[in-house]
């Protein structure tokens, strides 16, 4: 194609770049301001974060359980940034972690549940409680949301049908049945008395021991509840103490627990309390006191002690956190690394295709294997039987 300029004589040409000279110095400068300095080829592109979210109750009575989750993801997030991210496909990602408190309230719950999702988190660590996952599962359905709970135990939880909720401890049917073939077994008990505080996973655990305690051939004299914030037990200890349990078992958290097992002492009962992970916890002895050895009790996974890997952890988490582990931050830490797994087989971090990846991943982590089955539940998740001695829980057994 011609230009018209080729077209112009040689004269009107140079005079024609003569006027656009004069015209070029005769406009003063736009700004006084010096450009800036172009950017260094070398410099590496700044990597993209992505928001992996935990929820789980860091105030209230057991605000010590639900840091004790967070801490575990907070360490796992912190190692994979610091080993460089995340590779998913051709860049590289860093993960930010979203925390949320539901102080252990179903509705407290369900406003932090929407504020995840609304945050856009990819997907979550959490809840600890059942009480408050069950009603965050279903915003987190509707949201494409995928959420790893490192703690909620009960049945109904992944009964829901939902393709978004997975866990990495067993249910509390197996919880449940472990707890009566203990009680059956080694303690040799013949008459049990049952106590909830009609929570989701209080209620749900006893009716699930009080079931198997029954297929056990153990009889179940009394069945009695409470609620989640109570503190004096005398009036239901004192009817309970008539019926000359030879264990009473209580569904429901060490908060409660606790000052139930100072009143049976002070009442001079000479049952065994038997109960689960809620109440399985270093903090229950603490609040206890000399009562504290009264109980035997169960954990949802294996003991950290009994894992490859567990004393590495332990003290990895002490250095971080200047405190000890609870009960559950390492699988809260495996739940990070799963989730990271899953988007590394889905080639993206996003909700959907994480979602879409989570069911058929499968990471040997901290805890074991973790790979989840059709209902998003631990296949061959483990329960731990311990008992205070000397002032700490001791190891006593696994059940697979």
């Amino acid at each position: 194609m011609n230009h018209p300029l080729l077209r112009l004589t040689p004269f009107a040409v140079a005079a024609a770049l003569s006027l656009a000279a004069c015209n070029r110095q005769e406009t003063p400068p736009a700004s006084t301001t010096p450009a800036p300095a172009p950017a260094k080829a070398a410099a590496a592109p700044a990597a993209d974060v992505v928001k992996i979210g935990h929820v789980g109750p860091i105030s209230g009575a057991i605000a010590h359980l639900g840091k004790d989750n967070e801490n575990g993801a907070r360490l796992a997030v912190e190692e994979i940034n610091a080993a460089g991210g995340v590779k998913i496909g051709d860049k590289t990602v860093k993960l930010d972690l979203v925390t949320g408190d539901d102080k252990a309230d179903p509705k407290d719950g369900t406003l932090v549940a929407q504020k995840m999702i609304d945050d856009g988190v990819v997907a979550l660590v959490g809840h600890l409680n059942s009480g408050t996952t069950i009603p965050a599962s279903k915003l987190y359905s509707d949201a494409n949301l995928s959420h790893v709970s490192p703690s909620a135990t009960a049945v109904k939880l992944t009964e829901q049908g939902f393709k978004t909720t997975f866990r990495v401890v067993a249910r509390d049917d197996k919880q449940g049945a472990a707890l009566a073939n203990f009680a059956a077994g080694p303690l040799k008990a013949k008459t049990v008395a049952v106590i909830d505080d009609r929570t989701p996973y209080g209620q749900g655990l006893a009716d699930e021991f009080e079931k198997f305690a029954k297929e056990k051939g153990l009889k179940v004299v009394g069945r009695e509840f409470t609620n989640d914030k109570a503190s004096d037990f005398n009036a239901i200890l004192t009817k309970v103490r008539s019926m000359k349990p030879d264990v009473v078992m209580y569904g429901g958290m060490d908060a409660t627990a606790a000052p139930m097992a100072k009143q049976m002492r002070q009442l001079g009962m000479k049952s065994t309390l038997i109960a689960g992970d809620g109440t399985c916890t270093p903090e229950f002895i603490k609040l206890a006191g000399n009562a504290a050895d009264i109980l035997k009790c169960s954990n949802a996974g294996e003991a950290v002690e009994k894992l490859a890997k567990g004393g590495d952890f332990v003290a990895k988490y002490k250095k971080r956190f200047n405190t000890d582990v609870q009960v559950y931050s390492p699988y809260s830490y495996d739940a990070v690394y799963v989730i990271v797994e899953a988007m590394k087989k889905a080639g993206k971090a996003d909700r959907a295709a994480i979602t879409a990846a989570l069911r058929d991943t499968s990471y040997d982590g901290l805890t074991g294997k973790v790979a989840f089955d059709a209902k998003g539940d631990i296949k061959d998740g483990a329960i731990s039987i311990f008992e205070v001695k000397d002032g700490k829980l001791s190891y006593v057994s696994t059940v697979r």
